[in-house]
């Protein structure tokens, strides 16, 4: 699936890619495996001993993992099966003290994932060895959330610095969950259907007639980096805006937003309240579950209502799950972009080309 790199040129990943299984499955290998996920907010491990275990992508990649913070504080992803008979070890979140226990044959493993006893096995002959370990997968933590990796195909502080270039002004660390506003959404769509529809602000004046009153769209703008990209959001007349810093490198412009996707399949929206975080995460290759997480700043007015994100969500439901009755027809192959509108869509399909192509 060729995508030229010249915008002028180049088309858009063919109608195929949004509906054929088999090309899915390779998704779910070749971009979802070996990409940086978000997984939960690092407070389900707060403290020492604690664990959490989860199901990485269920129904597609479907690893059971579990979450743990050791001793020292330090934040570990293990594999949650067992080495012995493959039970899942942990599975409720609780606190484990300094050890995992299986509760099938009682098999122990320290924190950090080593073998530490197993009743019975004296007379094993080479035992125990490396194998007997639990695997430890990539993780990272950053704004108080958690990313894993299975095979991590590039480095998540590359992926991130570019957000952290632009707003790392901001009190981050005062971002607080907020449970108003965050719901979870099922699209009949493929999940990269979505994120096309993110990644682009061409649709705004012809899909969401409120949204498209607070902005001044003709200063939307676009930057590309490696593994992410931007959408700054220039508000109208009377609209809120950020007060930037002087040296601050938007200084000078009313922000009204900063919309940054993260490859794959992670949307960062920093308002003057806080953020907005979107988890695109595909349920087959034509159903994607959409969670909208609302972290606030602390001590900031908090008018995310006045956003209308709920509203601006059902348009752009309603927009994407027609586009996906569309490209299965027998007359669409694959369209064109938009040199000065459509940067960030090009973007996202010349690394879905890389990625299943191998690196």
């Amino acid at each position: 699936m060729l995508v030229s790199d010249d915008i002028r040129q180049a088309s858009t990943l063919p109608g195929r890619f949004y509906a054929d299984r088999a090309v899915f499955d390779e998704v779910k290998e070749k971009i979802f495996a070996s990409s940086w996920l978000y997984v939960a907010d690092n407070e389900v491990v707060k403290n020492s001993g604690d664990a959490y275990p989860f199901i990485l992508l269920p129904g597609v990649l479907d690893e059971p993992l579990v979450l743990v913070r050791d001793g020292e504080g330090v934040l570990r992803c293990l594999s949650n099966v067992c080495t012995h008979r493959g039970k899942l070890i942990v599975e409720q979140p609780g606190n484990h003290s300094l050890m995992l226990r299986c509760g099938y044959h009682g098999r122990c493993f320290r924190l950090d994932g080593s073998f530490k006893s197993m009743p019975e096995f004296k007379e094993a002959a080479d035992f125990p060895s490396p194998a007997d370990n639990l695997a430890q997968v990539p993780v990272r933590e950053w704004l108080g959330m958690v990313f894993v990796s299975l095979q991590p195909a590039f480095d998540f502080e590359e992926a991130i610095w570019p957000i952290m270039d632009r707003v790392g002004f901001l009190p981050l660390d005062m971002l607080r969950f907020e449970r108003e506003g965050t719901q979870e959404y099922h699209v009949k769509a493929n999940w990269a259907l979505y994120c096309d529809n993110y990644l682009e602000g061409f649709h705004i004046p012809f899909v969401h007639p409120a949204l498209n009153q607070a902005l001044d769209f003709g200063q939307y703008d676009y930057e590309l980096f490696r593994y992410c990209n931007l959408q700054i959001g220039i508000a109208d007349e009377g609209q809120p805006h950020f007060e930037l810093p002087p040296g601050q490198v938007d200084f000078g412009k009313k922000i009204y937003a900063w919309y940054y996707w993260l490859f794959p399949n992670l949307m960062l929206n920093f308002y003057p309240w806080g953020l907005s975080l979107n988890v695109v995460e595909p349920l087959d290759h034509e159903r994607t579950k959409v969670s909208f997480r609302t972290y606030r700043f602390e001590n900031q007015p908090f008018n995310r209502g006045e956003n209308q994100l709920e509203k601006t969500e059902m348009e752009d439901e309603a927009v994407v799950e027609s586009v996906q009755l569309g490209i299965q027809s027998r007359f669409y192959k694959r369209g064109r972009f938009s040199p000065s509108m459509e940067k960030g869509v090009h973007h996202f399909h010349r690394l879905v080309a890389e990625f299943l192509a191998g690196k």
